[in-house]
């Protein structure tokens, strides 16, 4: 209604002016005005619709500080309830930590037996042929392997010289380390064997090993009880049977250096009682 009125009363005064040139310089006005008067009404809505989400944001950010004083109302009773929890569940991971390193201190200690252990039964042996005579270790313990060559005859369980004078280096080592125990294994290869009253290679591992044990004890005077005899036959070869090279290989004697594992369990035990 404003507008139609603004625009007869220019009407008019144009027609009282006389004016042509003043009547369509009023009009541009006019026109400019209504672009702007537009404009300023789509600003002004804009504005209306910005507010409108500002409100909501505002509500929806009270919201959410409320429901965070009130969550850290609740930590903070929480957190008094279970302050006794927590600090018992520190001390136990605390236990824990120290049981670890206690464990970890035990294998480092036995890694250094086993180090040793080598170490002087290579020194003891002295230089061997080490075709027929290896030293290493395997599963936290020592094996000393000598090929049968270097023991028996073929086909035989009888001991050589040679042999005997390895055995005394190897027995002066046990009886000096009273903590170890010894495993000899006989091994052979899977050609089969008979003679006498020996009906397989069961057999001739099992005698060749006990035949070992024997002069270990009667000759050596180490303690029975801390030496195991066993045969194992053809069954865990070191290399293959189809060649007279693997054969000889597979035809071997092991002797195991044991180190009782009560004395790291006793360890542990006495790590375990310095923490209470």
């Amino acid at each position: 209604m404003k507008r139609t009125l603004l625009f007869v009363s220019l009407i008019w005064i144009g027609a009282a002016c006389g004016s042509k040139k003043k009547y369509a310089e009023l009009l541009e006005k006019y026109n400019k005005l209504d672009n702007e008067l537009g404009k300023t009404r789509l600003e002004l809505a804009a504005c209306l619709d910005e507010r409108k989400k500002t409100s909501s944001e505002v509500e929806y950010l009270r919201s959410v500080n409320y429901k965070l004083l009130n969550n850290i109302g609740e930590l903070s009773t929480l957190s008094k309830k279970e302050a006794e929890n927590l600090e018992r569940s520190l001390e136990t991971l605390k236990e824990r930590d120290l049981q670890i390193r206690t464990l970890r201190d035990a294998l480092t200690k036995k890694d250094s037996v086993l180090l040793a252990l080598v170490t002087s039964v290579k020194g003891a042996i002295g230089n061997m042929d080490d075709e027929d005579i290896q030293i290493n270790v395997e599963k936290g313990a020592v094996f000393i392997s000598i090929s049968d060559r270097f023991l028996f005859k073929s086909g035989s369980y009888e001991l050589n010289q040679k042999a005997k004078e390895v055995l005394a280096k190897v027995a002066k080592i046990a009886n000096a380390r009273p903590e170890l125990e010894l495993m000899v294994e006989g091994h052979t290869d899977n050609v089969p064997f008979r003679r006498g009253l020996l009906l397989d290679n069961w057999d001739l591992s099992v005698k060749r090993a006990t035949e070992i044990v024997r002069v270990l004890q009667n000759e050596h005077g180490i303690n029975p009880a801390r030496i195991t005899a066993a045969g194992r036959g053809e069954y865990i070869p070191v290399a293959t049977n189809e060649t007279a090279e693997g054969r000889a290989a597979n035809r071997r004697t092991r002797i195991i250096l044991l180190p009782k594992i009560d004395q790291f369990y006793n360890m542990i035990e006495e790590g375990m009682k310095a923490l209470k």
